[in-house]
Formats: C-alpha cells, structure tokens, sequence
C-alpha cells in the first residue's frame, strides 16, 4: 500500500480545506498525470485507477511487447525479455501492464508532485470561494477588522475568507479598530490570477436599499417595494417608496413612530439625513415630494430636455437647495430630472452677477454656494446668518448689501 501512504502523505492538510474525498481524487489524477508526461513524455499509455472509498489510486503502465533489440520507445515497448522477467509467459505482440509505484517516480517528482497538489487545491478551493462570493454580488455581509491600511480596510469572515473595503467605499465618518465587526454590501468579486478579490461598500446606495429590506418587515415581506435610492454617503439619502396595498402608508412604515424603525438605519451609515418619500407616477408630484422639506409654489416641466422649473416662495429657496446643495441634487438624481429653481417675484429681481463690476466673482460664488444668485435673495437674508452661512466677513456681506439695495431705490 505504498501508493496509499504517500496519497496520505500529501492530503494530509484535506480536512483544514473541507475538500471533499472525490474531488481530491480528481485533482489527485490530474496531478499525476501531469507528473506522469514530464517523467516518461506522455500518458497516454497509463491507467490511472481512483478508489475514493479507500483514498487509494493505482497507476498501471501499458506496453506491447517486441523481439529484444527491437524497442524503439522505451515508454510504450518492453523487450521480450524484460516481459518475461514479470511473467514467463508473454509472446511478442501480446501488452503487458506493469503498476507504478509513486516511489519509482523519485524524490525530486514526489516533492513536486507534492507542492502541485498544494496549488491545485488552493486553485479549487479559491474557485469556490470566487463562486460562492459572486452569488452574494449585493447581498449584506458582516465581516471583522483584521488590518488597518492607509487605503483599505482588510476584513476577515468566519472561514478566514480576505474582503476588501476600500477607503472610498467607506462612509466618511467611519472609524474602525482591530476586531470591529462592519456592515456592507459585497459589492463586486473578481478573480485576479487565481485569487478571488472581494469588495465590500457601504457607500452604495444599495446597502441602504438592503438596510431597509432588513430592518423594515414590510419592506422584507414585499408589501413594500423601495423603488429607487440615492445617497450622498454620511450627508444625506431620499429613499422612494411605493405599496400596492391601499391600507399600507409606506412612508410612516419605513420611519415608523417617532423614527423609531429607521433610527437604526441611521445610526449605521454614521447618522446619515434620511428622507422617505411616496413614490407616484405623476411627476409633478413626484418632483415637489423630491424637494421636501421645501415647499412648491408651481412647476413647469419639459418632458424632452428633462428640466422642471420649480417656482419657490424666497424663503424656501434654501431649503430646496439645502447645505451644500446636497437637497436639490439628490432630488434631481431621485426624480431623472435637472431641477431650476427660482423665487416668485423673480421677474423684478436682478441676477447676482449682473453686479460683477461692482462686486468680485468669489464673492457672488459664495453667495451661489448656500442658494442665493439674486439680489433679494441676498437683501432679504438677515447678516448675522450670512456669516455662518459663508465664508464671508460680516463687513463684505454688509458693503454687498448696501450695493444692492441701492439698485432697488427709487
């Protein structure tokens, strides 16, 4: 049972891989044949016969027998004497089969056959992994900090599997230590060489939309569909919802009482703004839901250019803009439409920049900044807030105003 010592020899790390006794077998065969072409040019001329019951395998050598003198390839013929020293009996013409023993092959091939083996199943079992990884492509997945990098976080799950999460696929307000467990979605899985890399996101929309899958019972039950999501991660996500359920309000399901059920949806991408809004086809609608918590005093759409001209009381201006214009943009990715916002009463303004002679670009920019690009927008502003608004001093936001105001004296 020599073969059988060596093969246990060489599997004997098959139980930490949870490879199965069969496909062992398989990539046992296919190793050896390999070892077998290198050492005697081909083996197409061997039989190699698997006994996964036992764990054993056998190799048997094929050759036709000829007249002593007469071989040509040492490797598919045998001398007739040569044959006759395995048994007494055999004529020219007639095959002899002959077991190999894994030992003939010689140290330097059973070291390499060993460390082939390694690398086959290494291959077999990342292929695997690459596998099973790529059908959960989407799905929630947690994993544990194993190592910090400047670039990346390297997290490891239960079975010691590597996933990758990216520093530009982190919420900007994340902050991991060693051992951490950490939330996100696999986002995408690739096999570079043979090694599967896996990447983790939590700054896809998706992991909001499966947040909520997971969260929000109604959500996982289907009784409510999430129909799109946009996020600017850590700032602010409008998530739109829609139920085919009359009796079902999916807004107030989604929050739940005093935002008791999205509270810890929030609190995981690091308390990020949440708006939850009534999905409708009418666009309309659609557009001014998109822009809460302002209020719309008239739209005007143009369905070919996909622009809607929003009309806004002044001091709701701000609020459809919103810090950093995160409200606005996000709305506008949300609904599949730019939006144009302008004040009532616009028609007796004057654009900000129309005073460019007067007042430099920079500082008209940073009025733009924060929603205000006409002149009573800015005059009706009170300065103490410009300042916290803007990077403004109060001295320049009062010359400003003192400029504009004087365009609106009789």
């Amino acid at each position: 049972m020599e073969n059988l010592a060596l093969i246990d020899s060489f599997s004997e790390f098959k139980d930490d891989k949870q490879i199965d006794r069969v496909t062992l077998m398989a990539i046992l065969e296919d190793v050896f044949r390999n070892a077998l072409k290198k050492k005697y040019g081909s083996d197409d001329n061997f039989d190699i016969i698997v006994n996964p019951d036992k764990g054993d395998l056998e190799i048997w050598r094929n050759r036709v027998v000829v007249a002593d003198g007469e071989v040509e390839d040492e490797n598919e013929e045998i001398s007739l004497s040569a044959a006759r020293k395995i048994e007494d009996d055999f004529e020219v013409g007639e095959d002899v089969s002959e077991e190999v023993k894994l030992i003939d092959l010689g140290r330097r091939s059973i070291l390499a056959l060993r460390q082939n083996l390694i690398s086959k199943i290494h291959e077999h079992d990342n292929t695997i992994i690459y596998k099973q990884f790529k059908e959960m492509e989407g799905d929630i997945y947690t994993a544990e900090v194993h190592h910090i990098r400047h670039r990346a976080i390297i997290l490891l799950d239960d079975d010691g599997n590597e996933i990758i999460l990216p520093k530009d696929k982190q919420i900007p307000s994340d902050f991991f230590r060693k051992g951490d467990n950490v939330r996100g979605i696999i986002e995408s899985v690739d096999l570079k060489g043979n090694k599967p890399t896996i990447i983790m996101s939590r700054a896809n929309p998706v992991f909001l939309e499966k947040l909520f899958e997971q969260e929000i019972p109604e959500v996982f039950d289907g009784l409510i569909t999430v129909k799109k999501v946009v996020r600017i991660p850590g700032e602010k996500a409008k998530v739109a919802v829609d139920s085919y359920d009359d009796r079902i309000d999916p807004v107030g399901a989604c929050v739940g009482m005093k935002g008791s059920r999205i509270h810890g949806i929030v609190r995981e991408l690091g308390n990020e703004n949440i708006d939850v809004i009534n999905y409708t086809n009418n666009i309309n609608l659609f557009i001014t839901r998109a822009l809460s918590p302002a209020k719309v005093t008239s739209i005007k759409i143009n369905e070919e250019t996909k622009r809607a001209e929003v009309i806004l009381r002044p001091e709701e201006v701000s609020k459809a803009i919103g810090r950093g214009g995160h409200n606005i943009r996000l709305a506008g990715q949300l609904t599949g439409y730019e939006i144009d916002v302008l004040r009532e009463g616009a028609e007796e303004d004057v654009e900000l920049r129309e005073f460019s002679d007067e007042i430099e670009g920079w500082i008209i920019d940073e009025f733009h900044k924060i929603g205000l690009d006409t002149a009573k927008s800015v005059i009706e502003q009170d300065v103490k807030d410009l300042v916290l608004r803007t990077d403004l001093e109060e001295e320049t936001i009062q010359e400003v105003i003192n400029i504009l105001k004087e365009e609106f004296e009789e």
